[in-house]
């Protein structure tokens, strides 16, 4: 039908701009650009105008940009690509920050949950699982719990909900810890260093989030200053473990019992090394980077079985296609969520990601570029290869009027087929291009 209507090249070039996107938001509406004299206001002639009415299917076709690599494959590999880039700018320099980064104390820090039962496992040295018996790596089994009618599915959930909080305590607290190593006080630390850092969350197989985390001592004013004398990867290891172990969030009270929250016992905290000095046994810049950004795509689904998107009713379960203790889990949230003293919390509407309603990927603020920069590049070099706009003249400036409203997401089954068949255009795909 595309050819008989004759369409069918226009809107294989719309699709090839989508780089793959499977699902994309479809917006209905217009945009026009005008030249506006600076001195007297006065709008003159358009510059472009675009009328979703007027493309080839009819509506604008924008990226989901979903990040979840079970939603949509093609947006998940360029957060995944954006994420590394992010992570590897903040170690080794590039994208604004400084390339003497490379010299400043770093470390890759892992956070882990506390226990809140046994589960099957795999020891460590080829031991069996309690059960007794010796799991493959794809058991799936792992990480469910050995008894699960006395698993604290309860403390599980909320730890989750409250693993955020307790990072933040945490930040606070290695401040405290690496200014007394120093000899200085809280106040004149930021006088000397400042500590930056680029986290991830993951889910363990048992359905607890722990977090994945580079950080780092900069100088005064982040990665374009040195660190003192006295910053070295050894103290900030060491006030990483001193911190994660004091830091603690008290919880809520249900029926009766009080919660408060703590990392588990299993810290792991490694010095990364440049890349030009890898004997194969170092934690590289490289091997880090790609760690994180792996991780940033995957949300509790791709680990724990459980959904890739909320409920809305908790009959919805009896349909789905997840684990057991995944379901447990949700349930667990689902009737937390009927508490009006835990309503900030809002469990029902995060149940599906089993409590946690955090960012997968936070930063501080220096510790190097930002996605949006980096999609905000990617968006710059496609325009420059596009075919050049009308440019106001001097003394002009412009206005851009713009009005869309939301009308779906997804493709039609024709333009799905289109869409599998065709090149995505430059600079959607792939290796995003930065300036």
């Amino acid at each position: 039908m595309l050819a008989s209507l004759g369409t069918m090249p226009e809107l294989a070039h719309q699709l090839s701009g989508l780089g793959g996107c499977t699902h994309p938001v479809r917006l209905d509406g217009h945009r026009t650009e005008y030249a506006v004299d600076k001195t007297t206001g006065e709008i003159g002639r358009v510059l472009s105008h675009l009328d979703s009415a007027d493309l080839p299917s009819g509506q604008l076709l924008v990226r989901c940009n979903n990040r979840r690599a079970t939603r949509c494959t093609a947006c998940a590999e360029t957060y995944r690509r954006d994420t590394y880039h992010l992570i590897t700018a903040g170690l080794r320099g590039g994208k604004g920050t400084s390339e003497q980064v490379v010299a400043h104390p770093r470390v890759f820090a892992t956070f882990t949950a506390p226990g809140f039962g046994p589960v099957h496992n795999r020891p460590s040295g080829g031991r069996d699982c309690r059960c007794g018996i010796r799991h493959g790596e794809d058991d799936p089994v792992l990480g469910t719990p050995l008894a699960p009618d006395i698993y604290d599915y309860e403390a599980a959930v909320l730890w989750n909900a409250h693993a955020g909080a307790l990072w933040r305590r945490f930040s606070i607290y290695l401040r405290r810890e690496v200014a007394k190593r120093a000899g200085l006080t809280q106040r004149t630390f930021r006088d000397h260093a400042r500590i930056s850092f680029a986290k991830v969350a993951e889910y363990q197989k048992r359905g607890a989030v722990h977090f994945h985390a580079v950080i780092r001592l900069d100088g005064p004013e982040g990665s374009d200053t040195a660190p003192p004398c006295w910053a070295t990867a050894e103290l900030l290891a060491d006030a990483i473990r001193a911190a994660a172990k004091a830091a603690r969030v008290d919880g809520p009270e249900v029926d009766g019992r009080s919660h408060s929250f703590v990392f588990g016992r299993q810290l792991d905290v490694r010095p990364i090394r440049s890349a030009d000095f890898d004997d194969g046994q170092e934690l590289t810049e490289r091997a880090v980077a790609a760690y994180i950004a792996k991780y940033a795509t995957k949300g509790a689904e791709a680990t724990t079985g459980t959904l890739d998107r909320p409920i809305r009713f908790l009959a919805e379960l009896a349909h789905a296609r997840i684990t057991d203790h995944a379901s447990r889990m949700i349930r667990t949230a689902w009737a937390l969520g009927a508490r009006k003293e835990l309503a900030e919390l809002r469990h029902r509407a995060w149940a599906h990601m089993l409590g946690f309603r955090g960012h997968f990927s936070t930063k501080s603020r220096r510790y190097s570029t930002t996605l949006g920069a980096l999609r905000g590049a990617r968006a710059d070099w496609r325009h420059a290869q596009a075919a050049a706009p009308t440019v106001p003249e001097d003394g002009e400036t412009t206005l851009v009027l713009a009005h869309w409203v939301f009308a779906g997401t997804g493709l039609s089954a024709a333009e799905a087929w289109l869409a599998s068949s065709v090149e995505p255009a430059p600079g959607t795909e792939g290796e995003p291009t930065y300036g």
